[in-house]
């Protein structure tokens, strides 16, 4: 036995840099990230610093996300009272996306503080509904941009098809939450709760044991493809025709209007680039394994939860890019001010000043105005 034992820590010193004498230090470690890329490696350091990471900042994101996103909601619901444009619906859509989205990062929170406490179906449901909205989220992304496209290149056309494109915005909108849906399938099959030595428990993916993990390679491409390469891909090509468009009006306002592209791709490419890239390297180690030294292995661990807190960012980032930069929304924020005021600062007779009653996509055309 003993024999056995020494010969353990031998392999593991040699074959991974391993130095410990516990083999419940790298036996049973879950998958806390997008680079948890190989299990033969004590970290414990790295479940320490998830710890104290991760739970400040997802209750700061949580806090200032769900007021962005509600303060959207509760426009669109009470202030609005109906839905006009395409973009109208996309935002809508998007601002429940990201609530649903934050209303998982709770139970993350304690995750990562004390382990999963909550039982396997629970387990499993949190998982699937956190990728459903992150699916959707970024989809939606999507459908904006091609929505600024047709309402700015194509003004003719879509002043034309205006009651048709709203109604066709709606099934867009169920599309996605079914294609996300779909997308999310995963992790309702695969996500369980594992227990480590010390008796800690935790929610990850297990996937099921074959030739050269083609599941787990399967699941990371479409995550891939789906939340990042063709969100950016299309935001790139009708944002640049958009830019093309811009510069050839004669406008005072166009060079705003660029503005706000370049800071929404850029926010974009600066939260999720990071964590896409390493879930590359992940799917590269599941297909051909050549990263073993354990100090390279935890600072791809650190950089994933990094990289993964960074693309959460866009839950609150969002209601700020494509609501309140908008003209429309600054408006109905501006009238809202000004009836919570009205008994103080405001004379009772003299009526407020209200939004056109029917804002155009053209309309809001020039400064790219949502």
């Amino acid at each position: 036995m003993d024999n056995m034992e020494e010969s353990f820590t031998t392999l593991m010193t040699t074959e991974t840099g391993y130095t410990g004498t516990d083999p419940s230090d790298y036996t049973d470690y879950y998958d806390a990230g997008p680079t948890d890329i190989t299990g033969m490696c004590n970290r414990g350091w790295v479940r320490a610093f998830r710890g104290r990471y991760e739970p400040p900042l997802f209750w700061i994101i949580f806090i200032l996300g769900a007021v962005g996103n509600l303060m959207v909601v509760w426009i669109y619901t009470m202030v609005r009272n109906r839905l006009k444009t395409m973009t109208d619906v996309y935002l809508l859509n998007l601002a429940v996306a990201d609530l649903l989205f934050l209303c998982m990062l709770p139970f993350w929170a304690v995750d990562a503080i004390k382990g999963w406490d909550f039982g396997v179906g629970l387990c499993k449901m949190v998982s699937a509904i956190y990728k459903i909205n992150f699916f959707s989220s970024m989809l939606l992304l999507t459908c904006i941009s091609v929505d600024r496209y047709i309402a700015i290149v194509q003004v003719t056309k879509a002043q034309n098809l205006k009651k048709k494109r709203l109604f066709y915005s709606k099934l867009v909108c169920l599309g996605v939450w079914f294609v996300s849906t779909l997308l999310a399938l995963p992790e309702f099959i695969f996500a369980q709760v594992k227990t480590n030595q010390k008796g800690q428990s935790f929610c990850t993916l297990v996937y099921w044991n074959n030739v050269n993990n083609r599941t787990k390679i399967l699941v990371l491409s479409l995550q891939i493809c789906m939340g990042f390469c063709l969100p950016l891909l299309v935001m790139f090509l009708c944002y640049s025709v958009i830019i093309r468009t811009l510069l050839q009006a004669r406008s005072f306002e166009k060079h705003k209007a660029l503005r706000v592209i370049f800071v929404v791709v850029f926010v974009f490419v600066f939260s999720q680039l990071p964590f896409n890239s390493l879930l590359i390297v992940e799917a590269s180690q599941a297909a051909n394994t050549t990263i073993t030294d354990c100090d390279t292995i935890f600072g791809f661990d650190v950089a994933g939860q990094v990289a993964k807190s960074l693309a959460y960012t866009h839950a609150c980032l969002n209601p700020f890019l494509y609501v309140f930069i908008g003209v429309r929304f600054r408006q109905d924020l501006m009238r809202i001010l000004k009836m919570c005021a009205g008994s103080r600062g405001l004379s009772k007779t003299q009526p407020v000043p209200k939004r056109p009653s029917v804002m155009s996509d053209t309309d809001t055309t020039p400064a790219l105005s949502i």
